[in-house]
C-alpha cells in the first residue's frame, strides 16, 4: 500500500513538473514572438498626411513681451487631422490663452519649450472628438 501511494506521488511530482515546464517554454516562444512596436512607426508621408501645420500668432507673454510661434500638431490618422483643421480656432485660442501666462524664462531651453508643447498636447487633445494629438512641434518662434 506504502509503494503505490509513493509511486502515485512521485508520478504526480512528474507530472506537474513535465506542465510546468511546457508554460514555462510557451511563455518564452510567446514572449519572443511577440510584434516589435518599431515596426508600427509611421512614414514621414503618414505623418505628414496626419499633421496640421497652425499658422505663426503673435500674442503677449505675462511679462510684456511678444511672441511669434508656428506650430504642426501631428494627430494619428488623417480623420483627426481633418478635425483638428476644423477646430483651429479652438487651437489658436488655447495656445494664445497659454502663451499669456507665459514669461520668456518659462519658454528658455529644452525643458521650457518642451513643457509647454505637452501642455499643448494635453490641452488640444481634449478637444478632439476623432483621434488624438501624438505630438506637437514648434515650428518658428521669436520673441520681442
Amino acid at each position: 500500500m506504502k509503494s503505490k501511494n509513493k509511486l502515485l506521488t512521485i508520478m504526480l511530482i512528474i507530472l506537474v513538473s513535465i506542465t510546468l515546464v511546457g508554460v514555462v517554454a510557451l511563455l518564452i516562444v510567446m514572449q519572443f514572438n511577440k510584434p516589435d512596436e518599431s515596426d508600427n512607426k509611421p512614414t514621414i508621408d503618414e505623418i505628414i498626411e496626419s499633421s496640421v501645420d497652425i499658422p505663426e500668432i503673435t500674442t503677449n507673454l505675462a511679462a510684456n513681451k511678444f511672441i511669434r510661434i508656428s506650430l504642426k500638431v501631428q494627430t494619428d490618422s488623417k480623420e483627426a487631422a481633418e478635425e483638428l483643421t476644423k477646430r483651429d480656432f479652438q487651437v489658436k485660442n488655447i495656445v494664445i490663452t497659454e502663451l499669456s501666462e507665459m514669461t520668456p524664462e518659462d519658454l528658455e531651453g529644452k525643458d521650457g519649450k518642451g513643457m509647454f508643447e505637452s501642455a499643448l498636447k494635453t490641452k488640444i487633445g481634449e478637444l478632439m472628438d476623432d483621434g488624438e494629438i501624438q505630438q506637437v512641434y514648434i515650428t518658428s518662434y521669436i520673441i520681442q
